[in-house]
Protein backbone atom coordinates (compact mmCIF):
# COMPACT_ATOMS: atom_id res chain seq x y z
CA UNK A 1 0.00 0.00 0.00
CA UNK A 2 2.75 2.44 1.14
CA UNK A 3 4.93 1.45 -2.15
CA UNK A 4 1.91 2.34 -4.89
CA UNK A 5 1.60 5.55 -2.44
CA UNK A 6 4.83 6.62 -3.19
CA UNK A 7 4.73 6.30 -6.52
CA UNK A 8 1.52 7.84 -7.25
CA UNK A 9 3.24 10.76 -5.48
CA UNK A 10 6.27 11.02 -7.38
CA UNK A 11 4.26 11.72 -10.60
CA UNK A 12 3.22 15.20 -8.39
CA UNK A 13 5.39 18.70 -8.66
CA UNK A 14 8.06 19.10 -6.07
CA UNK A 15 6.64 21.16 -3.33
CA UNK A 16 3.01 18.91 -3.22
CA UNK A 17 4.95 16.03 -2.83
CA UNK A 18 6.56 16.95 -0.13
CA UNK A 19 3.14 17.08 1.69
CA UNK A 20 1.91 14.27 0.08
CA UNK A 21 5.10 12.71 1.79
CA UNK A 22 4.09 13.90 5.04
CA UNK A 23 0.44 12.50 4.40
CA UNK A 24 0.73 9.35 2.85
CA UNK A 25 3.57 8.45 6.19
CA UNK A 26 0.45 9.58 8.83
CA UNK A 27 -2.04 7.39 7.10
CA UNK A 28 -0.08 4.18 6.57
CA UNK A 29 0.11 4.42 9.89
CA UNK A 30 -3.54 4.91 11.08
CA UNK A 31 -4.52 2.52 8.70
CA UNK A 32 -1.72 -0.06 9.73
CA UNK A 33 -3.63 0.83 13.46
CA UNK A 34 -0.03 2.31 14.74
CA UNK A 35 1.22 5.37 16.86
CA UNK A 36 2.58 7.80 14.30
CA UNK A 37 6.22 8.19 14.97
CA UNK A 38 7.74 9.79 11.48
CA UNK A 39 9.83 12.40 12.41
CA UNK A 40 11.13 15.14 10.05
CA UNK A 41 14.15 13.38 9.15
CA UNK A 42 12.40 10.12 7.65
CA UNK A 43 10.49 12.34 5.59
CA UNK A 44 13.17 14.71 4.86
CA UNK A 45 15.02 11.64 3.60
CA UNK A 46 12.30 10.53 1.50
CA UNK A 47 12.15 13.74 -0.15
CA UNK A 48 15.72 13.88 -0.38
CA UNK A 49 15.66 10.43 -1.89
CA UNK A 50 13.29 11.85 -4.62
CA UNK A 51 15.08 14.67 -5.66
CA UNK A 52 18.10 12.53 -6.16
CA UNK A 53 16.33 10.69 -8.40
CA UNK A 54 15.12 13.48 -10.32
CA UNK A 55 17.99 14.90 -10.73
CA UNK A 56 20.65 11.39 -11.30
CA UNK A 57 17.40 11.64 -13.94
CA UNK A 58 18.45 15.19 -15.64
CA UNK A 59 22.51 14.84 -15.86
CA UNK A 60 24.35 14.61 -19.16
CA UNK A 61 26.34 12.06 -20.10
CA UNK A 62 28.31 14.77 -22.68
CA UNK A 63 32.56 14.18 -22.16
CA UNK A 64 34.47 17.08 -21.73
CA UNK A 65 35.74 16.67 -25.53
CA UNK A 66 32.27 16.33 -26.82
CA UNK A 67 31.32 20.06 -24.83
CA UNK A 68 34.35 21.56 -26.16
CA UNK A 69 32.86 20.64 -29.75
CA UNK A 70 29.46 21.69 -29.52
CA UNK A 71 30.65 24.88 -28.33
CA UNK A 72 33.09 25.59 -30.53
CA UNK A 73 30.11 24.33 -33.46
CA UNK A 74 28.25 26.69 -32.10
CA UNK A 75 30.37 29.40 -32.06
CA UNK A 76 32.04 29.14 -35.54
CA UNK A 77 30.13 30.21 -38.58
CA UNK A 78 29.11 32.87 -40.70
CA UNK A 79 31.61 34.94 -38.32
CA UNK A 80 34.85 33.67 -40.13
CA UNK A 81 33.62 34.66 -43.39
CA UNK A 82 33.54 38.30 -42.09
CA UNK A 83 36.86 38.71 -40.24
CA UNK A 84 38.82 39.45 -42.85
CA UNK A 85 36.43 42.01 -43.98
CA UNK A 86 36.25 43.23 -40.66
CA UNK A 87 40.06 43.42 -40.20
CA UNK A 88 40.58 45.24 -42.74
CA UNK A 89 38.17 47.83 -42.75
CA UNK A 90 38.50 48.83 -38.72
CA UNK A 91 42.69 48.20 -39.20
CA UNK A 92 44.95 45.66 -37.46
CA UNK A 93 44.52 47.05 -34.18
CA UNK A 94 40.91 46.31 -34.00
CA UNK A 95 41.92 42.89 -33.36
CA UNK A 96 42.60 43.75 -30.12
CA UNK A 97 38.53 44.12 -30.19
CA UNK A 98 38.34 40.78 -31.42
CA UNK A 99 40.48 39.56 -29.08
CA UNK A 100 38.87 41.71 -26.01
CA UNK A 101 35.17 40.54 -27.22
CA UNK A 102 36.56 37.06 -26.91
CA UNK A 103 37.63 37.24 -23.72
CA UNK A 104 34.52 39.16 -22.27
CA UNK A 105 32.27 36.33 -23.87
CA UNK A 106 34.49 33.83 -22.60
CA UNK A 107 33.62 35.55 -18.91
CA UNK A 108 30.26 35.61 -19.49
CA UNK A 109 29.57 32.46 -20.61
CA UNK A 110 31.25 31.02 -17.16
CA UNK A 111 28.76 34.10 -15.58
CA UNK A 112 25.86 31.62 -16.83
CA UNK A 113 27.19 28.91 -15.81
CA UNK A 114 27.32 30.42 -12.02
CA UNK A 115 23.49 31.51 -12.49
CA UNK A 116 23.18 27.60 -13.62
CA UNK A 117 24.84 26.59 -10.04
CA UNK A 118 22.52 29.06 -8.49
CA UNK A 119 19.75 27.55 -9.43
CA UNK A 120 19.92 23.86 -10.87
CA UNK A 121 16.28 23.53 -12.27
CA UNK A 122 17.11 26.34 -14.64
CA UNK A 123 17.07 24.72 -17.86
CA UNK A 124 17.52 27.35 -20.63
CA UNK A 125 18.66 30.84 -20.83
CA UNK A 126 15.11 32.48 -20.59
CA UNK A 127 15.01 30.28 -17.20
CA UNK A 128 17.88 32.12 -16.02
CA UNK A 129 16.00 35.31 -16.92
CA UNK A 130 13.24 34.44 -15.61
CA UNK A 131 14.52 33.77 -12.28
CA UNK A 132 16.35 37.06 -12.41
CA UNK A 133 13.46 39.36 -13.52
CA UNK A 134 10.55 37.77 -13.42
CA UNK A 135 8.17 36.94 -15.94
CA UNK A 136 9.07 40.29 -18.19
CA UNK A 137 12.89 38.78 -18.15
CA UNK A 138 11.80 35.54 -19.76
CA UNK A 139 9.88 37.58 -22.50
CA UNK A 140 12.84 39.78 -23.11
CA UNK A 141 15.36 37.10 -23.23
CA UNK A 142 13.13 34.79 -25.54
CA UNK A 143 12.35 38.23 -27.84
CA UNK A 144 15.60 38.50 -28.11
CA UNK A 145 16.84 35.05 -29.00
CA UNK A 146 13.98 34.24 -31.70
CA UNK A 147 14.83 37.66 -33.53
CA UNK A 148 18.72 36.86 -33.59
CA UNK A 149 17.52 33.46 -34.81
CA UNK A 150 15.09 34.83 -37.48
CA UNK A 151 18.19 37.57 -38.54
CA UNK A 152 20.76 34.74 -38.52
CA UNK A 153 18.57 32.99 -41.03
CA UNK A 154 18.20 35.84 -43.06
CA UNK A 155 22.39 36.38 -43.03
CA UNK A 156 22.67 32.41 -43.52
CA UNK A 157 20.55 32.99 -46.67
CA UNK A 158 22.42 35.74 -47.83
CA UNK A 159 25.87 34.07 -48.03
CA UNK A 160 23.75 30.81 -49.67
CA UNK A 161 22.40 33.25 -52.69
CA UNK A 162 26.28 34.84 -52.91
CA UNK A 163 28.26 31.62 -52.80
CA UNK A 164 25.24 29.88 -54.94
CA UNK A 165 25.67 32.16 -57.69
CA UNK A 166 29.58 32.33 -57.43
CA UNK A 167 30.05 28.84 -57.65
CA UNK A 168 27.34 28.39 -60.43
CA UNK A 169 28.39 31.41 -62.33
CA UNK A 170 26.89 31.67 -66.15
CA UNK A 171 23.98 29.16 -65.28
CA UNK A 172 20.94 31.08 -67.57
CA UNK A 173 17.58 29.78 -66.09
CA UNK A 174 13.96 31.33 -67.20
CA UNK A 175 10.98 30.36 -65.02
CA UNK A 176 7.86 30.80 -67.48
CA UNK A 177 5.45 33.12 -65.89
CA UNK A 178 7.88 34.95 -63.77
CA UNK A 179 10.11 37.36 -65.86
CA UNK A 180 11.23 39.32 -62.99
CA UNK A 181 12.96 36.85 -61.31
CA UNK A 182 16.64 36.85 -62.01
CA UNK A 183 18.75 33.31 -62.43
CA UNK A 184 20.68 33.78 -59.03
CA UNK A 185 16.96 34.56 -57.24
CA UNK A 186 15.62 31.22 -59.06
CA UNK A 187 18.67 29.15 -57.82
CA UNK A 188 18.41 30.38 -54.39
CA UNK A 189 14.78 29.60 -54.22
CA UNK A 190 15.27 26.05 -55.49
CA UNK A 191 18.19 25.71 -52.64
CA UNK A 192 15.80 26.59 -50.13
CA UNK A 193 13.27 24.33 -51.41
CA UNK A 194 15.63 21.53 -51.14
CA UNK A 195 16.53 22.28 -47.31
CA UNK A 196 12.71 23.09 -46.48
CA UNK A 197 11.81 18.95 -45.40
CA UNK A 198 14.38 19.35 -42.86
CA UNK A 199 11.90 21.70 -41.12
CA UNK A 200 9.29 18.46 -40.74
CA UNK A 201 11.82 16.11 -39.19
CA UNK A 202 9.76 15.46 -35.79
CA UNK A 203 12.65 14.74 -33.45
CA UNK A 204 15.93 16.76 -32.65
CA UNK A 205 17.69 13.46 -33.21
CA UNK A 206 16.77 13.20 -36.76
CA UNK A 207 18.60 16.42 -37.40
CA UNK A 208 21.39 16.04 -34.99
CA UNK A 209 23.99 15.00 -37.78
CA UNK A 210 23.49 19.03 -39.56
CA UNK A 211 25.44 20.43 -36.31
CA UNK A 212 28.62 18.06 -37.40
CA UNK A 213 27.83 19.23 -40.79
CA UNK A 214 28.15 22.89 -40.49
CA UNK A 215 31.58 22.30 -38.05
CA UNK A 216 32.72 20.16 -40.95
CA UNK A 217 31.76 22.95 -43.91
CA UNK A 218 33.15 25.65 -41.73
CA UNK A 219 37.03 23.56 -41.50
CA UNK A 220 36.98 23.06 -44.77
CA UNK A 221 36.69 26.97 -45.60
CA UNK A 222 39.29 27.76 -43.35
CA UNK A 223 41.71 25.07 -44.83
CA UNK A 224 41.03 26.22 -48.41
CA UNK A 225 41.82 29.86 -47.75
CA UNK A 226 45.41 28.82 -45.74
CA UNK A 227 45.86 25.93 -49.36
CA UNK A 228 45.22 29.54 -51.45
CA UNK A 229 47.59 31.10 -49.43
CA UNK A 230 50.18 28.24 -49.02
CA UNK A 231 49.73 26.95 -52.83
CA UNK A 232 48.23 29.23 -54.60
CA UNK A 233 48.80 32.28 -56.68
CA UNK A 234 47.59 34.69 -54.51
CA UNK A 235 50.38 36.17 -52.13
CA UNK A 236 49.63 37.35 -48.72
CA UNK A 237 52.11 40.49 -48.79
CA UNK A 238 49.74 43.44 -48.97
CA UNK A 239 49.74 45.61 -45.80
CA UNK A 240 46.70 46.75 -43.42
CA UNK A 241 46.17 50.09 -41.91
CA UNK A 242 46.66 50.46 -38.40
CA UNK A 243 43.02 51.84 -37.39
CA UNK A 244 40.08 53.36 -39.02
CA UNK A 245 38.08 54.64 -36.13
CA UNK A 246 35.02 55.70 -37.69
CA UNK A 247 34.64 51.94 -39.08
CA UNK A 248 35.16 50.65 -35.55
CA UNK A 249 30.89 51.01 -34.49
CA UNK A 250 30.15 49.15 -37.29
CA UNK A 251 32.54 46.46 -37.61
CA UNK A 252 32.21 45.71 -33.99
CA UNK A 253 29.00 44.14 -35.03
CA UNK A 254 30.67 41.30 -37.08
CA UNK A 255 33.15 40.28 -34.40
CA UNK A 256 30.34 40.26 -31.99
CA UNK A 257 28.38 38.06 -33.86
CA UNK A 258 31.66 35.43 -34.22
CA UNK A 259 30.98 34.63 -30.90
CA UNK A 260 27.06 34.93 -30.62
CA UNK A 261 25.67 31.71 -29.22
CA UNK A 262 24.88 31.84 -25.58
CA UNK A 263 21.66 31.30 -25.62
CA UNK A 264 22.84 27.60 -26.07
CA UNK A 265 24.91 27.39 -23.78
CA UNK A 266 22.70 26.63 -20.81
CA UNK A 267 21.86 23.34 -22.72
CA UNK A 268 25.40 22.47 -22.81
CA UNK A 269 26.12 23.03 -19.28
CA UNK A 270 22.72 20.44 -18.25
CA UNK A 271 24.59 17.97 -21.20
CA UNK A 272 27.58 17.39 -19.04
CA UNK A 273 28.82 14.97 -17.46
CA UNK A 274 30.65 17.32 -14.78
CA UNK A 275 29.09 20.73 -15.21
CA UNK A 276 31.92 21.58 -12.50
CA UNK A 277 34.28 21.45 -15.78
CA UNK A 278 31.73 24.03 -18.22
CA UNK A 279 33.90 27.29 -17.60
CA UNK A 280 37.14 25.08 -18.86
CA UNK A 281 34.95 24.18 -21.78
CA UNK A 282 34.70 27.95 -22.29
CA UNK A 283 38.17 28.84 -22.17
CA UNK A 284 39.26 26.44 -24.46
CA UNK A 285 36.12 26.45 -26.66
CA UNK A 286 36.59 30.78 -27.13
CA UNK A 287 40.44 30.93 -26.83
CA UNK A 288 40.09 28.09 -29.99
CA UNK A 289 38.34 30.34 -32.06
CA UNK A 290 39.77 33.55 -31.26
CA UNK A 291 42.72 32.08 -32.84
CA UNK A 292 40.81 30.58 -35.76
CA UNK A 293 39.12 34.33 -36.47
CA UNK A 294 42.33 36.30 -35.39
CA UNK A 295 44.74 33.96 -37.92
CA UNK A 296 41.78 34.14 -40.42
CA UNK A 297 41.21 37.54 -40.28
CA UNK A 298 45.21 38.47 -40.91
CA UNK A 299 45.73 36.10 -43.95
CA UNK A 300 42.62 36.77 -45.44
CA UNK A 301 43.26 41.16 -45.28
CA UNK A 302 46.56 40.45 -46.18
CA UNK A 303 46.05 38.60 -49.28
CA UNK A 304 43.44 40.51 -50.77
CA UNK A 305 43.40 43.87 -49.37
CA UNK A 306 41.72 46.60 -49.92
CA UNK A 307 39.33 45.36 -51.71
CA UNK A 308 38.48 41.95 -49.29
CA UNK A 309 34.82 40.66 -49.95
CA UNK A 310 32.99 40.42 -46.61
CA UNK A 311 32.31 36.88 -47.31
CA UNK A 312 36.03 35.61 -47.81
CA UNK A 313 35.33 32.51 -50.16
CA UNK A 314 33.87 34.99 -52.45
CA UNK A 315 37.81 36.57 -52.62
CA UNK A 316 39.43 33.80 -53.81
CA UNK A 317 40.50 32.98 -57.28
CA UNK A 318 37.62 31.73 -58.82
CA UNK A 319 39.55 29.17 -61.34
CA UNK A 320 41.05 28.03 -58.53
CA UNK A 321 39.46 23.89 -57.44
CA UNK A 322 40.22 25.00 -54.09
CA UNK A 323 37.67 27.98 -54.27
CA UNK A 324 35.25 25.27 -55.97
CA UNK A 325 35.44 23.38 -52.77
CA UNK A 326 35.06 26.77 -49.89
CA UNK A 327 32.38 27.86 -52.00
CA UNK A 328 30.08 24.39 -52.23
CA UNK A 329 31.24 24.46 -48.34
CA UNK A 330 29.51 27.92 -47.87
CA UNK A 331 26.59 26.56 -49.67
CA UNK A 332 25.74 23.18 -47.90
CA UNK A 333 26.10 25.51 -44.63
CA UNK A 334 23.13 27.51 -44.73
CA UNK A 335 21.24 24.38 -45.84
CA UNK A 336 22.37 22.41 -42.65
CA UNK A 337 21.78 25.22 -40.28
CA UNK A 338 17.92 25.77 -41.11
CA UNK A 339 16.09 22.84 -38.99
CA UNK A 340 19.02 23.67 -36.64
CA UNK A 341 18.15 26.85 -35.79
CA UNK A 342 14.53 26.39 -35.90
CA UNK A 343 14.50 23.89 -33.66
CA UNK A 344 14.01 26.16 -30.13
CA UNK A 345 10.75 28.08 -32.01
CA UNK A 346 9.35 24.65 -32.91
CA UNK A 347 9.93 23.13 -29.82
CA UNK A 348 8.16 26.16 -28.01
CA UNK A 349 5.55 25.94 -30.46
CA UNK A 350 4.72 21.84 -30.00
CA UNK A 351 4.70 23.25 -26.43
CA UNK A 352 1.41 25.52 -26.84
CA UNK A 353 -0.20 23.30 -28.33
CA UNK A 354 -3.40 21.61 -26.95
CA UNK A 355 -2.42 18.47 -25.49
CA UNK A 356 -5.70 17.02 -27.25
CA UNK A 357 -4.02 17.09 -30.84
CA UNK A 358 -2.23 14.18 -32.27
CA UNK A 359 1.50 13.79 -32.49
CA UNK A 360 1.17 13.95 -36.41
CA UNK A 361 -1.21 17.00 -35.92
CA UNK A 362 1.29 18.73 -33.99
CA UNK A 363 3.80 17.80 -36.60
CA UNK A 364 1.97 19.03 -39.74
CA UNK A 365 1.53 22.48 -37.63
CA UNK A 366 5.00 22.74 -36.83
CA UNK A 367 6.38 22.21 -40.65
CA UNK A 368 3.40 24.31 -42.22
CA UNK A 369 4.91 27.64 -39.75
CA UNK A 370 8.49 26.59 -39.66
CA UNK A 371 8.01 26.93 -44.26
CA UNK A 372 5.67 30.17 -43.92
CA UNK A 373 8.56 31.40 -41.79
CA UNK A 374 11.17 30.26 -44.21
CA UNK A 375 9.71 31.54 -46.90
CA UNK A 376 9.17 34.87 -45.56
CA UNK A 377 13.32 34.72 -44.76
CA UNK A 378 14.00 34.19 -48.26
CA UNK A 379 11.70 37.15 -49.69
CA UNK A 380 13.88 38.89 -47.38
CA UNK A 381 17.43 37.68 -48.41
CA UNK A 382 16.44 38.17 -52.02
CA UNK A 383 15.23 41.92 -51.22
CA UNK A 384 18.16 42.62 -48.37
CA UNK A 385 20.63 41.28 -50.17
CA UNK A 386 23.64 42.50 -48.33
CA UNK A 387 25.27 40.10 -46.53
CA UNK A 388 27.80 42.92 -44.07
CA UNK A 389 25.39 45.14 -42.93
CA UNK A 390 22.38 42.26 -41.94
CA UNK A 391 25.21 40.54 -39.63
CA UNK A 392 26.97 43.62 -38.56
CA UNK A 393 22.89 44.88 -37.76
CA UNK A 394 22.46 41.55 -35.87
CA UNK A 395 25.26 41.49 -33.76
CA UNK A 396 25.03 45.16 -32.66
CA UNK A 397 21.13 44.95 -31.96
CA UNK A 398 20.42 41.45 -30.43
CA UNK A 399 23.93 39.58 -30.24
CA UNK A 400 25.92 41.87 -28.15
CA UNK A 401 22.95 41.60 -25.74
CA UNK A 402 22.66 38.24 -25.64
CA UNK A 403 26.43 37.49 -25.35
CA UNK A 404 27.65 40.57 -22.94
CA UNK A 405 24.75 42.21 -21.29
CA UNK A 406 22.15 40.08 -20.20
CA UNK A 407 24.54 37.57 -18.35
CA UNK A 408 25.96 40.24 -16.20
CA UNK A 409 22.60 41.65 -15.38
CA UNK A 410 21.26 37.96 -14.55
CA UNK A 411 24.33 37.48 -12.44
CA UNK A 412 24.58 40.50 -10.51
CA UNK A 413 20.38 40.50 -9.71
CA UNK A 414 21.30 36.89 -8.60
CA UNK A 415 24.24 37.14 -6.74
CA UNK A 416 22.81 40.01 -4.73
CA UNK A 417 23.91 41.52 -1.96
CA UNK A 418 26.67 38.69 -1.31
CA UNK A 419 28.09 39.92 -4.92
CA UNK A 420 31.63 41.30 -3.80
CA UNK A 421 32.05 45.00 -5.29
CA UNK A 422 35.10 44.21 -7.57
CA UNK A 423 32.72 41.39 -9.51
CA UNK A 424 30.08 43.86 -9.13
CA UNK A 425 32.07 46.61 -10.95
CA UNK A 426 33.47 44.54 -13.47
CA UNK A 427 30.05 43.45 -14.22
CA UNK A 428 28.44 46.64 -14.69
CA UNK A 429 31.03 48.03 -16.58
CA UNK A 430 30.61 45.28 -19.00
CA UNK A 431 26.83 46.08 -18.95
CA UNK A 432 27.76 49.61 -20.18
CA UNK A 433 30.68 48.73 -22.79
CA UNK A 434 27.80 46.26 -24.50
CA UNK A 435 25.30 48.53 -24.55
CA UNK A 436 27.20 51.63 -25.50
CA UNK A 437 28.80 48.92 -28.48
CA UNK A 438 25.27 47.73 -29.14
CA UNK A 439 23.47 51.56 -29.60
CA UNK A 440 26.67 52.92 -31.92
CA UNK A 441 26.99 49.92 -33.90
CA UNK A 442 23.13 49.58 -34.32
CA UNK A 443 22.92 53.13 -35.51
CA UNK A 444 26.22 52.72 -37.82
CA UNK A 445 25.04 49.75 -39.20
CA UNK A 446 21.02 50.76 -39.98
CA UNK A 447 22.44 53.84 -41.60
CA UNK A 448 24.89 52.10 -43.88
CA UNK A 449 22.30 49.23 -44.94
CA UNK A 450 19.87 52.24 -45.39
CA UNK A 451 22.38 54.00 -47.82
CA UNK A 452 23.20 50.90 -49.53
CA UNK A 453 19.51 50.17 -50.00
CA UNK A 454 19.00 53.47 -51.57
CA UNK A 455 21.90 53.43 -54.00
CA UNK A 456 20.45 50.08 -55.07
CA UNK A 457 17.15 51.91 -55.66
CA UNK A 458 18.38 54.62 -57.46
CA UNK A 459 20.60 52.33 -59.63
CA UNK A 460 17.53 50.38 -60.79
CA UNK A 461 15.45 53.31 -60.96
CA UNK A 462 18.31 55.15 -63.92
Amino acid sequence: MLGKLRKSVAKLPFHESNLALKQVKCDACIEENGVCKCDNGDIEGMVMTEDAADQQARSGNSSFLHAVLNMSGMLIGLGQLSTPYALENGGWGSVFLLVGLGFICTYTSHVLGKCLDKNPKSESFADIGENAFGRKGRVLTTTFIYIEIFMALVSYTISLHDNLITVLSGTQIKLPGVPNLHTSQLITVVAVLIALPSLWLGELSSISFLSSGGILMSLVVFISVVCTAAFGSVEANHSIPFLHVKNIPAISGLYIYSYAGHFVFPNLYKAMKDPSKFTKVSIVSFAACTLLYTALAFLGAKMFEPEVNPQITLSLPRHHFITKIALWATVLTPMTKYALEFAPFAIQLENNLLDSLSSRMKLIIRGFVGSILLLVILSLALSVPYFEHVLSLTGSLVSVFICMTFPSAFYIKLSWPHISKPVLILNLSLIAFGSILGVLGTISSAKMLIKTLLRAHSTRVR
